[in-house]
C-alpha cells in the first residue's frame, strides 16, 4: 500500500496535482485531520494536560492527532482508488508519518530529559532527518540511495557490515531507546502521581524500573545495530575494571543513592544541612540530590556525601526549639515567666501542647539567664520565620513590663598618677 514513487509517478503526481480532483482529495484530507481533532478533543476532555506525549499542550500537537489522522488517510485513499487517482492523500501518508515519528522522539525526550540543553540539537536532527527522508521517498530518491548504501561494506570482527544495514540497526535502536524511555517515563509518573504512598519509596521503585527498561532497551538496540552480545561478556568485564578504577564515584553516588531511598534516612520535603548548606530536599536522582535553600538557591550533592558526612536532619528530630534571653537582676520572675508563656503560645505556629517553657539557665556577671523552649506545628516548612516570630513576642512582653535586657557592663578605675621625681642635682 506504501512504497516509493519512481520518475514516471512522480511525473504523474505533479500533473495530477494540477487537476481538479486535486481539491476534492484536500477537502477529504482536511476532513479527516478535522475528524482526527474531535477525536483527540473527545478522548482529552476538557481538562490540560501539558505533560502528556498523547495530547501534548494543545489537541494537535501531541502524538494521538497524526496517529489517528493516519489510519483515515488511507481509509479514505482506499475509497477514492476507484472514482479518482490518489495524488495529495498519496503524499499526505509519508508526511503524517514523518509526523508521527518525529512527535514520538521529541516529545519522549523532552519528558524524560525536561532540562537537558544538549537534547535540543538532537531533536532539531532526528526531525530534519525524518522529514528529509520523507522527501526522498515522495520523490523516490530513497531507493536508490539504499541501494548505494548496500554496496559500501566494511568488517567488524567477524561479520560483514553494509552501511545500510548499519543505518537501519541505529533506526530501530533508536526507535527501541525512544520506546524504552516512553515506558519508563510513563511508568514513573503513575507511580509518582500516586496519594497516600511514601514518595521515597515510589521514587526508588520508579528509578529501579526506568533502569531495567533501559538496559532491556540498549540490549535490543545493540542486538539491532549486529553488535553480538555474547562480547558482552569481556564488555562487562572491562566495565568491572573500569568501575573500579576511574569510575568508582559515579558508581559510589548511584548505590548511595539506591541506599538512601531504600533506607529513608532522607526522604523527600526533609530539611536539611550538610557542608554549611541548609534546604529542603526535593528530588533524590539517582546520582545526586538536590536541595533548595530557602531564598531559592538550589544545590546538586552528590548522594555519596549524604552517605558519607555528616548531615543535620531537621525533619527527623523533635521539633522542639529554644531561644535564650536575659533579664537584669532585680527582675521579678514570678509574674514575668507566665506572661512569656502566654506570648509564645499566642504565636501562629506554636502548638499549645506541649505548653512554652520558660527556664532560668544561670546567672551571669550582666543579668540572669533565661532559656524559652516551644515546639512548632510544621517544622519542615523551616524555622527561622517561627523563631523569629517568638523573638518578637518576648521582645514586646519585655518592653510592655520595664523589664531591660542588660548589656555588658566594665568599671574603669582611675589610678592617680605617680609624683614626678625631683630633677637630679647638677655635678658640681
Amino acid at each position: 500500500m506504501i512504497r516509493p514513487i519512481n520518475a514516471d509517478e512522480l511525473q504523474g503526481l505533479l500533473v495530477g496535482l494540477q487537476q481538479p480532483s486535486a481539491l476534492l482529495e484536500l477537502g477529504v484530507t482536511l476532513l479527516c485531520l478535522g475528524v482526527a481533532w474531535l477525536g483527540v478533543r473527545a478522548l482529552r476532555g476538557d481538562q490540560a494536560d501539558d505533560g502528556s506525549i498523547w495530547f501534548g499542550r494543545r489537541v494537535f500537537d501531541g502524538v494521538l492527532f497524526p496517529l489517528l489522522a493516519l489510519p483515515l488517510v488511507i481509509v479514505a485513499k482506499l475509497l477514492l482508488m476507484g472514482t479518482v487517482t490518489p495524488v495529495v492523500l498519496r503524499l499526505a501518508i509519508p508526511m503524517l508519518i514523518a509526523l508521527v515519528l518525529t512527535r514520538t522522539t521529541v516529545l519522549v525526550l523532552r519528558s524524560s530529559f525536561p532540562q537537558a540543553l544538549w537534547m535540543r540539537p538532537i531533536e532539531r536532527t532526528f526531525a530534519w532527518s525524518v522529514w528529509l527522508a520523507a522527501v526522498l521517498w515522495v520523490t523516490g530518491a530513497l531507493p536508490l540511495m539504499l541501494e548505494a548504501m548496500e554496496d559500501i561494506s566494511w568488517a567488524m570482527g567477524s561479520h560483514e557490515i553494509t552501511l545500510r544495514r548499519f543505518l537501519q540497526g541505529l533506526l530501530t535502536a533508536g526507535v527501541v531507546m525512544v520506546l524504552a524511555l516512553w515506558a519508563s517515563s510513563g511508568v514513573e509518573k503513575k507511580l509518582l502521581r500516586r496519594t497516600g504512598g511514601d514518595l521515597s519509596i515510589e521514587k526508588l521503585v520508579a528509578n529501579l524500573v526506568r533502569s531495567l527498561l533501559l538496559f532491556i532497551g540498549l540490549l535490543l538496540a545493540l542486538s539491532a545495530v549486529g553488535i553480538d552480545l555474547t562480547a558482552l561478556g569481556v564488555l562487562g568485564g572491562a566495565i568491572g575494571v573500569g568501575l573500579g578504577f576511574g569510575l568508582q564515584k559515579i558508581a559510589a553516588n548511584y548505590i548511595s543513592g539506591f541506599v538512601i531511598l531504600a533506607e529513608r534516612s532522607l526522604r523527600i520535603g526533609d530539611t536539611v544541612k550538610i557542608d554549611n548548606f541548609e534546604g529542603r530536599i526535593t528530588d533524590i536522582r539517582t546520582r545526586y540530590t538536590l536541595i533548595r535553600a530557602r531564598d531559592g538557591r538550589e544545590a546538586i550533592v552528590p548522594n555519596e556525601m549524604l552517605i558519607t558526612q555528616r548531615v543535620e536532619n531537621s525533619s527527623l528530630v523533635d521539633s522542639r526549639l529554644s531561644i535564650s534571653v536575659q533579664a537584669a537582676h532585680g527582675t521579678d520572675l514570678g509574674s514575668l515567666i507566665p506572661k512569656i508563656v502566654q506570648a509564645v503560645g499566642q504565636v501562629t505556629r506554636v502548638v499549645a501542647t506541649p505548653a512554652p517553657a520558660v527556664r532560668l539557665m544561670g546567672f551571669s556577671p550582666d543579668g540572669l539567664n533565661l532559656a524559652i523552649d516551644f515546639w512548632l506545628l510544621d517544622p519542615d516548612t523551616g524555622i527561622d520565620a517561627a523563631r523569629s516570630e517568638v523573638h518578637f513576642a518576648v521582645l514586646k512582653v519585655l518592653n510592655d513590663n520595664g523589664v531591660e535586657i542588660p548589656y555588658p557592663q566594665r568599671v574603669v578605675h582611675m589610678v592617680p598618677a605617680a609624683p614626678a621625681w625631683p630633677d637630679p642635682l647638677p655635678p658640681p
